[in-house]
């Protein structure tokens, strides 16, 4: 007789209690450190991060978030994309961002590859942000600078070099070239 072992259930306040030695997901009752990614992977996301807010607060089309920042979803799951954007509509009545966890998943996710990220993490994650009705999702493959556009959990588009982004309805209005994302650095 096989005894199913109880899956933990995580506080808000617990999970933000975790050590700071490590970026922690919550994936099926597990936690899953998420480990450091490394220099070039941060610059890709705070370039990326900082340029979409930049523009949606400009514009007050919602806010963006960085990947300290974890999504409770519908399997109580706490997951913690790159970058993420919320849009207005879904935070009426909030005067405050909540200290804990936002209920739901982004409406865009943005995923940097890492070295230590496997194809059926990333995957498992995109589908799990679909399910909770994320609109689009980024995944950005730093060694060989491309984008993957994603508008369900198989990718639309490759977006190279030559290519831009684009906020599409998620963000009207918003687009960077894919160029500026990978450039070399200039001093």
């Amino acid at each position: 007789m096989t005894i199913a072992s109880e899956r933990k259930i995580w506080t808000d306040e617990e999970f933000m209690a975790l050590p700071e030695d490590g970026r922690y997901e919550l994936v099926n009752g597990e936690l899953v450190n998420m480990g450091n990614s490394g220099m070039g992977h941060g610059e890709i996301g705070s370039f990326l991060g900082g340029s979409l807010s930049l523009y949606v607060r400009s514009k007050k089309l919602g806010v963006v978030c960085d990947s300290s920042t974890a999504f409770t979803l519908k399997t109580g799951n706490k997951r913690s994309p790159d970058v993420s954007f919320i849009a207005k509509e879904r935070l009426q009545g909030v005067k405050r961002l909540p200290k804990g966890y936002f209920q739901g998943s982004p409406d865009l996710a943005v995923e940097i590859l890492s070295p230590s990220h496997t194809v059926e993490e990333i995957h498992d994650k995109i589908v799990e942000y679909f399910e909770n009705g994320t609109c689009l999702v980024w995944v950005v493959h730093p060694d060989e600078q491309y984008v993957l556009v994603y508008h369900s959990p198989s990718p639309d588009r490759l977006l190279r070099l030559i290519d831009s982004l684009d906020g599409e309805e998620v963000i009207p209005g918003f687009s960077l070239a894919i160029a500026e994302l990978f450039a070399e650095l200039e001093f």
